[in-house]
């Protein structure tokens, strides 16, 4: 997977460049990104998608909260290369990753997903009714807290149990 890392990025820099979907400023070096990677290879699973020996999208789960007590809760990632969407490769990831994160016994996750209540060129609501479609709901909004593109965004979380809390 860390051999990947220039290949994933290829699908992220464009997220970076033209959208508000990530607050991220600045495309990160190839070497940075590896290790980004390998860090959430730590502790957490990192998924890609190959069609035809390319890499087509990647998802992965990272730290929800540093506390102990939200050792159960994780904090989910996902991009599909652009032009790419509406084919099923983000609910396969999503899918795969899921199943890897219940064998971890994670019974939370929690997507963060910028949000404008009117869609522009930056942003879409194609990211919340994805998540939405497999089974996530809003639960909570934060309004003006990134600025991108001379803009303020508001930021969403949604959540998904995929477990039983006992």
């Amino acid at each position: 997977m860390p051999q990947d890392a220039e290949a994933i990025l290829a699908i992220y820099a464009p997220y970076i460049e033209q959208t508000a979907i990530t607050f991220e400023y600045d495309v990160p070096a190839v070497e940075e990104f590896r290790k980004r990677i390998v860090h959430t290879l730590a502790h957490y699973p990192y998924l890609v998608c190959e069609e035809d020996g390319e890499i087509v999208g990647y998802a992965y789960a990272g730290v929800f909260k540093a506390r102990a007590a939200y050792s159960r809760c994780v904090e989910t990632s996902i991009y599909v290369k652009m032009h790419q969407h509406g084919k099923g490769i983000g609910k396969k990831l999503y899918e795969r990753l899921e199943d890897e994160l219940k064998r971890m016994g994670i019974l939370n996750l929690n997507a963060c997903i910028t949000w404008l209540d009117t869609p522009n060129q930056y942003l879409t609501h194609q990211s919340p009714e994805f998540h939405e479609h497999l089974g996530y709901r809003r639960v909570a909004h934060f309004h003006q807290c990134g600025y991108k593109f001379g803009l303020w965004f508001d930021m969403i979380w949604m959540e998904k149990m995929i477990g039983e809390h006992k």
